[in-house]
């Protein structure tokens, strides 16, 4: 089934053509990773996905749903969730409290009820499992009271996904997740995308450079440059495809 689908989608800054007429879709349930040289429109799609840019033409549709150029809040409210290139935690909260904030619907965030203690306590305590439950399936649960400064690079990364999980996403949007982490923990970040698709059935459509790491693991592939799709289907297959081996490959 497609989760994700983006009609010729195309999006400029002045006279730099980011994305010229993007098609594709993503399955659910599968992981799925997005590669090509620098400057052929990987982020900037991301960023149209997840409503930070609106396109100048074209369509994305999530869950059979018209998504096109809704603000990211109301994105994230309908199931996509996102990470960066480089984290963005609340640095000085826990492990465990970077999580809870996530939490939507939250009835202790407002003022009326927060005053009325029974009608936030049992949430707070779900959340609050909730979230232990997501850390361990991540790896992170040794680490749920340590601040989030104080976690390694590929930890931080971690946490980033950890947050998503918690808002119940379905799709998740991750831009070079293994960017700057040791290959070990690449490994295992890779590993844990995997048994989260497994178990929770969570959709991944993740943009990465390091495919000596990342082609063990995906479903699919979608290779881009100069802001076009130029080849899309097995890791294989794209790998091996003529058009990507020159323009993403160095030939």
């Amino acid at each position: 089934m497609r989760l994700l689908e983006v009609g010729n989608v195309s999006k400029s800054f002045g006279n730099l053509h980011a994305l010229d007429g993007v098609t594709l879709d993503v399955e659910s349930k599968t992981l799925t990773i997005l590669i090509g040289p620098n400057g052929s429109g990987k982020t900037t799609l991301i960023n149209v996905i997840s409503g930070f840019y609106r396109p100048d033409e074209g369509n994305v549709m999530f869950q059979g749903r018209q998504i096109t150029g809704l603000p990211p809040h109301k994105i994230y409210k309908l199931g996509i969730a996102r990470t960066f290139q480089i984290p963005t935690l609340f640095w000085k909260l826990t492990v465990l409290e970077n999580l809870l904030v996530a939490e939507k619907n939250n009835p202790g965030e407002s003022f009326l009820r927060s005053l009325l203690k029974r009608s936030w306590e049992n949430s707070e305590g779900s959340a609050a499992g909730k979230a232990f439950k997501i850390l361990e399936l991540v790896g992170l649960s040794a680490v749920w009271d340590k601040p989030a400064y104080n976690l390694s690079g590929g930890q931080m990364k971690l946490l980033e996904i950890a947050r998503c999980l918690m808002t119940d996403a379905k799709l998740l949007l991750l831009d070079e997740p293994i960017s700057g982490v040791n290959p070990t923990l690449a490994h295992e970040i890779f590993s844990r995308l995997i048994k989260l698709r497994d178990e929770l059935g969570i959709t991944f459509f993740v943009v990465e450079h390091r495919l000596d790491i990342a082609l063990s693991y995906v479903d699919h592939i979608i290779a881009m440059a100069l802001g076009n799709v130029i080849a899309s289907g097995q890791p294989e297959q794209v790998i091996n495809d003529p058009k990507v081996i020159e323009a993403y490959l160095g030939g």
